[in-house]
Order: structure tokens, then sequence, then C-alpha cells
């Protein structure tokens, strides 16, 4: 029991608390139940890997995921987020019709992320292969998100393309996931030059 307690308080927002009541949960599953629930997680790193253009999370069936392959996305405008979660974040909110792109973390020199850490080589080569007009910096409002939509500007504003980010209807430190749509659309809507 204390092995599934600490497992689970590893998952963000998960505190003793919680990680307890979980586990007596799960010990009062069905055997089929909890041998589902173990698949399912199992699964979820075995079963999927990046999208060979943004880097999204996908099912391993798929080279590319569906937005990356949609032929009415805007191929022009790519909306740069942290990780899988802030983009479906955005998705939920249903309101942005470009492309996007996963960096997979931010610059960050305490935590010894650099920008060689995440997928910066791969945005510049998208930009310099195609004809994007438009990068939005759509990163949570906190130092290591500023620093690194910065630094992200710095990089593509010789290529000539447009860079904004998203405007400051977002909370400092807000977390994507809890985010409301219509704050989501607000930011995205006006978006600020970088």
């Amino acid at each position: 029991m204390t092995a599934l307690v600490d497992s689970l308080m590893k998952l963000p927002g998960v505190g003793a608390k919680t990680a307890a009541r979980l586990a007596y949960h799960i010990v009062d599953m069905k055997a089929e139940d909890v041998e589902n629930l173990a698949a399912a997680i199992r699964s979820v790193k075995s079963d999927t890997h990046s999208c060979a253009i943004c880097f999204n999370t996908i099912d391993k069936s798929r080279d590319v995921c569906e937005i990356c392959a949609s032929i009415k996305r805007d191929d022009k405008i790519i909306c740069v987020v942290k990780d899988s979660k802030d983009l479906d974040a955005i998705e939920r909110a249903g309101f942005y019709t470009g492309k996007y792109h996963v960096t997979g973390g931010l610059i960050s020199p305490l935590a010894g992320t650099t920008q060689e850490d995440i997928r910066l080589r791969e945005l510049i080569q998208r930009v310099s292969e195609n004809e994007i007009e438009e990068i939005i910096i759509a990163f949570e409002p906190t130092v290591e998100g500023d620093a690194t939509s910065l630094f992200i500007a710095r990089l593509l504003k010789p290529a000539g393309v447009k860079v904004t980010k998203l405007a400051r209807g977002l909370s400092v430190g807000a977390d994507f996931s809890g985010t409301d749509s219509l704050t989501l659309a607000k930011a995205i809507e006006n978006r600020i030059p970088i």
C-alpha cells in the first residue's frame, strides 16, 4: 500500500491525503477494474509517441497527428506550446485554426534545462522550410515561459517571421489545463508582438 501511495504522489496535484484516498479506492475496486487501470497506464507509455512534425503525443499507429495532417488548418501560423497538455487546452477552446509546435519544455537554468534540451532546432527548421507568417508563443506566464519566449523571438526575428505571444489575460503562474476556454480564446485573439 505504501508503494502505491508513494507512486500516486508523483502525479501532479496529488498530495499524501489524495494519494491515500485513491489507494484505498483501488484496493476496493474489482480485480478486473484494477487490471484494466494498470493496462491503461502501461499502454499510455508503450502505445504513444511524438508526431513527426509538431511533437504532439499521438498513438503509435500514426506518424503524424490529425492536426498536422489536416488540410483545413492554417499552415502559415504555428502556435508554440510547452507540452501536449497545453495544446489540448487550446484545442478544447475551439477557436485556433493553425498548426502547433510542442517544445517539450522551457528554458530553465535553475533546473538545468537549456535551449539545447527543448525542440527549438526543429522549430527553426520548420520556419525555414515552410512559408510561416506568424509564430504564436503560448507559454504559461512564468519566468521560464517569458525567458523562453524572448529567446525564440530573438531566434526567429531575422527570418522575418511575425512573433507574438498570448495576451496577459492569463494569470501569472496559470496552468492552461485549468484555464477556461474564454480566457484562452481572448489571450490568443489579443496576442501581442514580442
